[in-house]
């Protein structure tokens, strides 16, 4: 979808939902659901159509991590990063999980098959570490799971 069609999206939406500040987060959702992420070009079309400065639309955009300012890629790993998981091993599994995956925390791989990106807790404390493999919840992460992801977003 071109940056014309995404202002159209965010014009139909606001004539539908409504405009005002409590309609930025709903908003957000609706496009990243219809797009796939919130491209930075069009933040000043979101503010414009909420009477909200590109500052609001731009803080609230980077404050929450689940809102995506560039396209994931076609599978989604998130490792949990939480207390209860860093005290799990979580770190190691991190960077096990970076390694064999071929992607660095917080990025989508070259050839767009996995981004592999940090959550912090998935309510699983007591079985981490935890991760989330294209929303499906994976406890209990060792050598094995993580070959098994591994072979899965490879499919």
């Amino acid at each position: 979808m071109g940056l014309e069609e995404a202002k159209a999206l965010v014009g139909d939406w606001t004539r539908r939902e409504g405009a005002g500040r409590d309609r930025l987060l709903p908003l957000l959702h609706a496009v990243q659901d219809e797009i796939g992420y919130i491209d930075d070009a069009l933040v000043p079309a979101i503010a414009t159509a909420l009477n909200l400065s590109r500052a609001d639309v731009h803080g609230v955009l980077t404050f929450y991590h689940d809102y995506r300012r560039q396209p994931a890629g076609r599978h989604v790993v998130k490792l949990c990063r939480a207390e209860s998981c860093q005290a799990r091993g979580g770190a190691a599994v991190e960077a096990a999980a970076a390694e064999r995956l071929g992607v660095a925390m917080g990025e989508t791989r070259r050839d767009g098959q996995v981004t592999l990106e940090p959550v912090y807790c998935l309510g699983l404390c007591a079985i981490g570490p935890n991760a989330l493999v294209d929303g499906r919840p994976v406890a209990r992460i060792d050598a094995a799971r993580l070959d098994r992801i591994a072979a899965e977003v490879a499919a």
